[in-house]
């Protein structure tokens, strides 16, 4: 609410001696002003994020209750810690399609834990036990390595944590690496499917967040974001919820220069991590991966073939800077 008759007589007196004393050096001043409330966004390094991506495929397949999916659990808190991160492991026995027990781990990362004001990056680490997506049949019964369906996300979030440390923004961030999304009832299973054999681990964590009345602005989730060539649209449950986010992340990679790799325009709906944290914890999430209209993601989806060859620098330069982008500019 204003105050109108002095306020507006003292405000015009003032307007007119800034003319007459300092005017000559107004456009110096909003220059200066610009440049001080121009944010400093870190470069996102895709040699950087590729080499994390690696590391986590050179375990093999990281599927649940086996030894390489520990060796990885532990590297992943391993790294998030030496990037300053305050780590929470999340353990907890979660029940598969067909009733195996899984032995999960949920990886945290928090920076500035003390903040209200929040933003949550997500990823699965966890890889699929079947190819069963692979047009060879011989493979459907053989784990995947998971290079880009799982690696890729945890990778270019592994960099913005590296990238974090070293200079903060504004909002406090949690990485959040999530177990068992990938444990779903293969495509060669007789019995029913159901879309909640999905995501056990963010099933898990949505319901038992790893802080207590834990709230986020908003979440983005990373999945298959470093395959050659892929192209990212809107993904339907991210539209659905949060439409606002996508807006938001898709006006930066435009923004940026990364038009063609963010396309606008709508995709297909994925049962996917964002959807449990979206109706369970009502946290307002968008999911980047490539889906589109017709159903298909990456050709190596599922198969035998979802390894290092496929993995783009560029794609993981595209999604990781974008990303980058939005969490350096919230205040």
């Amino acid at each position: 609410m204003k105050k109108k008759t002095m306020i507006v007589l003292i405000s015009a007196f003032l307007l007119l001696s800034a003319f007459s004393c300092g005017g000559g050096n107004k456009a110096n001043s909003t220059s200066e002003q610009s440049e001080e409330t121009a944010v400093n966004v870190p470069q996102f390094d895709a040699d950087s994020a590729y080499l994390y991506v690696k590391n986590q495929v050179d375990f093999g397949p990281r599927v649940p209750n086996t030894k390489e999916h520990v060796a990885c659990g532990n590297y992943l808190a391993g790294q998030l810690e030496a990037f300053g991160a305050q780590v929470t492991n999340q353990y907890a026995d979660l029940i598969a399609y067909d009733g195996t027990l899984l032995k999960a781990r949920n990886i945290i990362g928090s920076y500035k834990p003390e903040s209200k004001k929040r933003i949550a990056l997500f990823a699965h680490w966890d890889t699929r036990p079947w190819a069963d997506n692979d047009p060879d049949e011989k493979n459907h019964n053989t784990p995947i390595l998971g290079a880009n369906d799982g690696a890729s996300g945890v990778g270019a979030l592994l960099e913005i944590a590296r990238l974090v440390n070293q200079q903060q923004p504004e909002l406090g961030i949690d990485i959040i690496l999530l177990d068992a999304e990938d444990y779903g009832a293969p495509q060669f299973y007789t019995g029913q499917h159901k879309e909640e054999f999905w995501c056990l681990g963010s099933q898990y964590w949505a319901r038992n967040p790893h802080v207590q009345g834990y709230n986020a602005r908003f979440g983005i989730l990373l999945d298959m974001v470093g395959g050659e060539g892929s192209v990212f649209m809107k993904e339907g449950y991210s539209e659905e919820f949060a439409p606002d986010i996508n807006k938001k992340v898709w006006k930066a990679a435009k923004k940026i220069g990364n038009g063609k790799t963010f396309m606008d325009g709508n995709g297909g709906f994925v049962t996917d991590d964002h959807l449990f944290i979206n109706r369970l914890a009502r946290i307002k999430t968008i999911d980047i991966i490539p889906y589109n209209q017709e159903g298909d993601f990456t050709p190596t989806w599922h198969t035998v073939n979802d390894n290092m060859e496929h993995i783009d620098k560029n794609t993981l330069k595209a999604v990781g800077q974008t990303v980058l982008e939005v969490i350096y500019n919230e205040k």
